[in-house]
């Protein structure tokens, strides 16, 4: 028998390697012969870096960035090793360095939030060799549609006057949008060009408009209501100027281009990267279905089993291709929602929730206690399985 576990991470409680370990501690209670492989799963936004490095005997790079308001973070991403002359692999999330996390609730300002550290991740990974990039976009605290970023690889923006805008503290901000007349590529990072930029991105949200980045996302990340239009009007007007830059039609509705502010919009016109699904990259840089196709069992999960579940997280996807090639699939959860319809879960065959008596969030959330869970459920699930003869 072998088993395939593939479950995603817990957020702020396990990453997705130590919930699939903790399944197979339970797997080898009750058979402690058999054959099993832990896989990493994520879907492009938060554990996405340490699930492909670790998961693909990549190294992790831990390096000091620009912020979100300007105070050096500590932002690591991962590289994986070439197997040809493509160059190596870098594994970046934005959010380590413009995460909204990075930001204390009562200075969360979107028109003073900056991307420029995204930008001196890439630069760095570059100088390590890195061509290929995976970029997972989600949880920015920015609205600055990458210049910040761009900035920080070499672009150059000018007001009115034909001045060269800086910022204020040597970094563009959102606000900074309302300046940028004029755009040049003379000093931009020769090597730019030789990179390819495969963005995680599970938004469909454009840059501007009733749905776009400032009045969709902007709220949440401190804007205003009184300077929602004002900022969307800033974006509408740098659409223009970058149009005018890159001498071509840029068509800002493109589903995906609001994501994390206004990166996504950056990443597929300015660094000519495609917008994908999380999942999609994630399994396919991760070999995912050659392990499932070899398994007898397949067992999944997330943190908590709800409706956003059923909009295409990482679980479903590996639920679907399990089935393609007819194999079993068991979901474990930390929890489950009220009212969840487990019958809306077609490739799922069952679910099961980890947590085995009353107690908090926080108890709940311990990791220790979490590994606990996980490995007590997989060893009764699969006690039984032994029992009943179906494995």
């Amino acid at each position: 028998m072998k088993v395939v576990f593939a479950i995603d991470s817990m957020k702020g409680c396990l990453s997705s390697l130590e919930c699939g370990a903790a399944a197979a501690e339970g797997l080898k209670r009750a058979f402690p012969d058999a054959e099993y492989e832990v896989r990493p799963l994520a879907d492009g936004g938060e554990g996405t870096v340490q699930a492909i490095t670790t998961g693909l005997g990549g190294d992790f790079q831990d390096i000091d960035v620009t912020g979100p308001l300007g105070k050096k973070v500590k932002a690591r991403y991962g590289i994986i090793p070439s197997s040809d002359e493509t160059g190596k692999t870098a594994i970046i999330e934005v959010s380590a360095a413009c995460g909204l996390t990075l930001v204390n609730d009562i200075d969360r300002d979107p028109i003073k939030t900056t991307t420029y550290g995204v930008g001196e991740m890439i630069d760095h990974a570059i100088s390590m060799g890195c061509r290929s990039f995976i970029i997972g976009l989600g949880g920015s605290s920015t609205n600055d549609a990458g210049i910040g970023m761009l900035q920080a690889l070499g672009t150059s923006f000018y007001d009115e006057r034909n001045k060269l805008l800086v910022g204020d503290n040597g970094y563009l901000t959102g606000g900074d949008l309302e300046f940028i007349k004029a755009i040049s590529f003379e000093n931009i990072n020769p090597l730019v060009s030789e990179c390819r930029f495969r963005v995680a991105c599970d938004v469909q949200n454009p840059l501007c408009g009733e749905n776009g980045a400032s009045r969709i996302f902007g709220p949440q990340k401190g804007l205003f209501d009184s300077e929602i239009d004002i900022m969307d009007q800033w974006m509408a007007e740098y659409v223009n100027t970058a149009s005018e830059a890159l001498h071509a039609f840029i068509n800002p509705d493109y589903p995906g281009c609001g994501a994390a502010g206004g990166l996504g919009f950056a990443f597929m016109y300015f660094l000519g990267g495609t917008l994908e699904s999380g999942n999609k990259i994630v399994m396919e840089e991760t070999n995912i279905k050659k392990y499932l196709s070899d398994a007898d069992l397949v067992v999944t999960g997330e943190g908590k089993l709800d409706e956003q579940t059923l909009m295409g997280k990482a679980p479903i996807g590996i639920a679907h291709i399990a089935k393609v090639f007819k194999k079993p699939v068991i979901a474990l959860a930390g929890s489950v929602s009220a009212g969840f319809d487990g019958d809306r879960l077609p490739d799922v065959d069952a679910y099961f929730p980890i947590i085995r008596r009353p107690c908090t969030i926080n108890e709940a959330m311990d990791p220790t206690t979490a590994k606990m869970n996980i490995a007590a459920t997989s060893e009764q699930i699969f006690r039984l399985l032994k029992r009943m003869g179906v494995l």
